[in-house]
């Protein structure tokens, strides 16, 4: 097994070390909750844009696609669940606070750059093996987590999932977000001082 295809498989669990540094050091403040959950909550919507596009088969153990997927978000971004995730995770920084804070912000944003860009260079190759020239006139058009403004407009007919399906296929996402914030706040009321609330 690779490198990639390690990353890829426990691409679940490779972020447990820096939420596990995030809360042993964890101070809470007002305006860091709020700002640190406006960040999570952009980064969730562009998720739940890329949920909306390719649907659930996102969840998968397997790298590969039924179809390529080019419409919607997926016209301005290559990956943006991903992009969705490192948004999350500066946010969760920023949420928790603490005298690391702004290190911490960066490290999210290495760490996951990182993991996201051994995972996507992975599925790179197989939606390469799948598609061949339409992917790579995407790849070409379309950049991998730093979003163009103007969206390409090829296959742009491609019809969005319900949204019902949507939220059920990241209902594992929000739980995990739920967690994350209510262990910080127990945390605070039972460990540091309670000058959140």
């Amino acid at each position: 097994m690779t490198l990639r295809q390690f990353v890829f498989r426990y691409r679940g669990i490779t972020p447990l070390p820096f939420v596990l540094l995030l809360l042993i050091q964890a101070d809470l403040t007002r305006s860091g909750m709020i700002f640190g959950l406006l960040v999570v909550m952009l980064g969730e919507s562009i998720r739940l844009a890329g949920v909306r596009r390719a649907g659930g088969n996102t969840r998968t153990r397997k790298v590969g696609a039924k179809r390529l997927v080019t419409a919607g978000i997926f016209g301005h971004v290559r990956n943006p669940l991903y992009l969705g995730n490192v948004i999350i995770y500066i946010g969760f920084a920023l949420m928790a606070g603490g005298p690391w804070v702004y290190y911490l912000m960066a490290i999210a944003f290495v760490y996951f750059i990182f993991q996201y860009g051994l995972i996507v260079s992975l599925e790179e190759t197989k939606l390469t093996e799948l598609f061949g020239e339409e992917y790579l006139e995407y790849k070409k058009n379309v950049p991998r987590l730093l979003p163009r403004l103007n969206r390409w407009q090829k296959n742009a007919e491609q019809t969005p999932k319900k949204w019902c399906k949507v939220l059920r296929a990241e209902k594992s996402t929000f739980m995990n977000q739920i967690v994350f914030i209510i262990v910080l706040i127990v945390k605070e009321i039972l460990i540091n001082k309670p000058h959140v609330f």
